[in-house]
């Protein structure tokens, strides 16, 4: 990553040698970073501290209280006061922005440890290279004469370059073995390793390398907060992505012989057929987050799925969160407003819901968490599914299998015979199904299920268009929900707009929400980026929404041969926010920006 600190000077200037913890509380006080106190205090602390901890480590342990605000510097805030001080580059080590292979090329693993640095950036005529030890230099001719290029220094936490030190040469190490595993016996000989694991025989010894492979790429997806994970074979190189915050960003390169065994070994794990290539599959891996242990709770689901490509199979893995089930309404982004009539919607005894939006908008997200709170031990909940996002072990769920003429109207007109209270339907994409979620909404039901559409008055057009007749319309659906998702601003390093920007941006989000008004306080921020965000200025997303609550008046306006202007006027009337709206409250709040609540949703007036 970029550093977040720029030096005055390309070498430190203090003389060499290791650091001393107490030399460190020193210069905190020249600097006047602590108090005379804190420094006695410190001290005391650290004399009775672990010896062997690196001495930025010591005192992040015993807690430096800084004077101006008293806060407790962390590892970090120390590293990056230390490279100013030594006149060096404050680095923050991004694992995903790292040639791997490039690093392990300029030293070995035992070199590195030994002097505790590791090369970070791999240039034409420079090495970057990152140390805890910024006065200990010994080692700088020689990597110069090794690799012939430059060598620039830059300072990066201890407990950073230790844990990375090791990390990275162990993939590279494995990233190779396996290359040369694929360059001797070929993908082929890979798959008839797995067939033979398959018939619980020995695996070659050099299979381990694929699998701590694939360990690595898990791990730093869950450390990245990655919600999905993309093998893509190209044709000279594959390609791994991860999707962040909705956005996808490239992670490594790997070799085609490399990425088809660890293709290959996903798909064993998620019981899918290893051999077939030519068709698509899906399968499941349940995991645990690496380092954490059996723990309940850190157990992590994902969802495969395979496709044929020109240049061979790609793999998708989506990853549940498994806290997704159990979120808040004000922790999925509803205000307090629509949190209420959506509680009152989702409590009555029978009718339809309706969650619409475009794909990756949230809606299994939503409909997850509100029937996780509706089911209790006296109420039995059943859903049809296609695919089953998450196990979830408070509901019934089935999977919608199409080779064996089980369809949602198949699997719902099933469901109705094990005497369900709420039902969830994954999706309504014909007239078979709409009419039987009518049916059993009619005889006592509460049905939920999605649709497709971009607002929620929209949907109730859609039902119209598959055949479903207005008065059983009116008799069953209860309401729509609309929703979309929007990055949230980094808390970390948003900064408020100045009073012109801010004058200026108000009017544009007036402009932006007519004929809606803006009142109240208004805070906007921008996004900058930081190590936290990955340089984004974003960091997570929150949803917007719109409900429609079918209304009395709303209902004859839907007898009367509707026109979708009039249904979206009628729903504004009896209560309902646009998604613009929604989102322009969140800009206001400083929570997002324009420009991702305009890149998301409608305009107000459809």
């Amino acid at each position: 990553m970029k550093t977040t600190t720029k030096a005055s000077a390309h070498k430190p200037a203090h003389q060499p040698g290791p650091l001393d913890w107490r030399t460190l509380v020193g210069w905190l006080r020249e600097d006047g970073v602590i108090s005379a106190d804190e420094a006695a205090r410190t001290v005391a602390r650290c004399a009775s501290a672990h010896s062997a901890q690196h001495p930025l480590q010591r005192l992040a342990v015993v807690g430096v209280a800084r004077e101006a605000d008293g806060h407790v510097l962390d590892i970090e805030q120390l590293t990056q006061w230390l490279a100013k001080r030594s006149g060096i580059d404050y680095f923050r080590i991004d694992p995903l922005k790292v040639d791997v292979g490039k690093v392990a090329d300029v030293m070995s693993a035992a070199y590195a440890e030994r002097h505790k640095v590791l090369p970070v950036q791999v240039g034409v005529a420079e090495v970057v290279v990152a140390t805890a030890e910024p006065f200990i230099l010994d080692w700088v001719p020689e990597v110069e004469r090794q690799t012939r290029k430059s060598v620039r220094l830059v300072l990066a936490s201890p407990q950073d370059v230790a844990r990375y030190t090791a990390e990275f040469f162990a993939l590279a190490k494995s990233v190779r073995a396996a290359s040369k595993l694929g360059g001797q016996a070929g993908f082929g000989s890979f798959e008839q390793l797995v067939e033979l694991g398959k018939a619980n025989k020995q695996l070659d010894a050099n299979d381990q390398h694929v699998v701590q492979v694939v360990d690595w790429l898990w791990q730093y997806a869950f450390d990245q907060r990655a919600s999905d994970i993309h093998l893509e074979p190209r044709r000279e190189q594959g390609v791994i992505r991860f999707r962040i915050d909705g956005v996808l960003h490239p992670v490594y390169q790997m070799p085609m012989g490399v990425m088809n065994a660890m293709i290959a070994r996903i798909k064993l794990l998620g019981r899918m057929d290893v051999v077939e290539k030519r068709r698509p599959q899906d399968g499941r891996i349940k995991t645990l987050r690496p380092g954490v242990g059996a723990v309940r709770g850190d157990e992590v689901e994902m969802r495969l799925s395979t496709l044929p490509t020109a240049f061979g199979e790609k793999l998708v893995m989506r990853i549940f969160d498994p806290e997704a089930t159990v979120k808040d309404l004000s922790a999925l982004g509803f205000a307090p407003h629509d949190a209420q009539r959506w509680e009152s919607l989702t409590s009555k005894p029978y009718g339809i819901v309706l969650v619409t939006g475009p794909t990756g908008s949230g809606k299994t997200t939503t409909l997850y968490a509100t029937l996780k709170r509706l089911a209790t031990e006296e109420v039995n909940v059943s859903t049809v599914e296609d695919p089953i996002e998450m196990i979830e072990p408070a509901f019934n769920q089935t999977q919608v299998q199409p080779h064996l003429d089980l369809d949602f109207a198949q699997g719902l007109r099933a469901l109705m015979r094990q005497d369900p209270d709420i039902i969830m339907v994954g999706e309504v994409r014909d007239l078979p199904t709409a009419e039987m979620a009518v049916q059993a909404a009619l005889t006592g039901h509460l049905v939920f299920t999605t649709l497709h559409t971009n607002d929620a008055p929209s949907a109730i057009m859609r039902l119209m268009e598959l055949g479903i007749p207005p008065y059983l319309i009116n008799a069953t659906v209860l309401g729509v929900l609309a929703q979309r998702l929007v990055r949230t601003l980094c808390p970390v390093c948003r900064v408020r707009e100045d009073d012109a920007d801010t004058t200026a941006s108000r009017e544009a989000l007036t402009e932006l929400v007519k004929p809606w008004q803006v009142s109240g306080k208004y805070r906007p921020y921008r996004p900058v980026g930081c190590v936290d965000c990955r340089m984004t200025g974003y960091h997570g997303r929150m949803g917007l929404y719109e409900l429609l609550v079918v209304t009395e008046t709303f209902k004859s306006k839907v007898s009367r041969e509707p026109v979708l202007e009039a249904l979206r006027s009628q729903a504004v009337k009896d209560g309902m926010r646009p998604l613009r709206l929604a989102g322009a409250a969140r800009v206001a709040e400083g929570l997002t920006t324009m420009d991702e609540v305009l890149a998301c949703t409608p305009p107000v007036n459809g």
